[in-house]
């Protein structure tokens, strides 16, 4: 890939990003590649010009991402629009999303360069909460979104529709609404399946159902999704991949639909989606 300029997102807290992003940029303006940092990792770097990640996404042609499955959602935000290439650098734990580790963080790249890799293109859902009929927030995710109840002790109570017609009304303490990529994140944890990410669909799955026998259900990636919040709550909220927290208030609709944005990870062909899964997962450990 002839790339004209990588840009760099960064996780700063992780101890051992100042010393990898000091090395990999000079190591790509050796390069003669073209490197755009965010505010952030130019202060890492104490360079002038950072730019914000908004600005960063309109303007690189890859994005790099130094840090976890957090960054890389963040990532997966930004890029949606013009669908950039993203490889993700596992600086944390648990990285379902982040390709490649550290320690063959120049290989890959060499690979990246020489257009040895496959783009991995994952569904992402877009997500509307609406108002007495007005949009009061939008936006679009690669894990999921989740309708939950507050800090207190009670339950919520959520009616739920499918391609407008009604499925259940749902009191508990909340539903995930996932892609196949989040069916391993809060998705999982909850008690949902496991969707490989080539199936084209998406996940409801409550959060401790009141009526046991709620269970998780997988409907086509062409449905539309409503999830109307019936009881009175102070506190219930509607997040977007773990990051954005939308108040909710009795009467609120959140309408979810596949996007039509791509998130594309570089992949490369010898790593399948079994093999992250048998390690993330410590599968067939004897």
């Amino acid at each position: 890939m002839k790339s004209k300029s990588i840009g760099i997102l960064t996780k700063p807290k992780f101890p051992e990003v100042k010393t990898t992003l000091q090395a990999v940029v000079s190591w790509l303006r050796a390069r003669n590649i073209d490197v755009i940092l965010d505010t952030t990792s130019a202060a890492l770097l104490e360079e002038k010009g950072g730019l914000q990640k908004t600005q960063l996404a309109q303007k690189a042609d890859v994005l790099l991402i130094l840090g976890g499955d957090g960054t890389m959602l963040n990532a997966a935000r930004l890029a949606g629009e013009r669908g950039i290439p993203i490889l993700g650098v596992n600086m944390g734990g648990l990285g379902f999303l982040t390709e490649v580790r550290l320690e063959h963080l120049y290989p890959s790249l060499e690979r990246v360069f020489a257009n040895d890799f496959v783009l991995d293109e994952r569904l992402m859902l877009k997500t509307h909460v609406h108002r007495h009929g007005e949009t009061v927030a939008q936006g679009i995710v690669l894990n999921d979104v989740v309708v939950s109840k507050g800090t207190l002790a009670r339950m919520i109570e959520l009616r739920i529709s499918i391609h407008g017609q009604f499925v259940t009304n749902l009191r508990g303490d909340g539903l995930i609404i996932s892609t196949p990529t989040g069916s391993t994140a809060y998705s999982l944890s909850a008690g949902g399946p496991i969707l490989e990410p080539a199936v084209h669909s998406l996940i409801l799955t409550p959060i401790c159902p009141h009526t046991l026998t709620h269970r998780p259900l997988i409907v086509p990636d062409n449905v539309e999704i409503d999830v109307t919040l019936t009881s009175k709550d102070e506190g219930a909220m509607a997040t977007l991949d773990g990051q954005v927290g939308i108040a909710l208030t009795q009467g609120d609709t959140v309408a979810l639909s596949v996007s039509e944005l791509r998130t594309r990870l570089i992949r490369f062909p010898e790593s399948t989606y079994y093999d992250v899964l048998r390690e993330k997962l410590k599968w067939g450990d004897g």
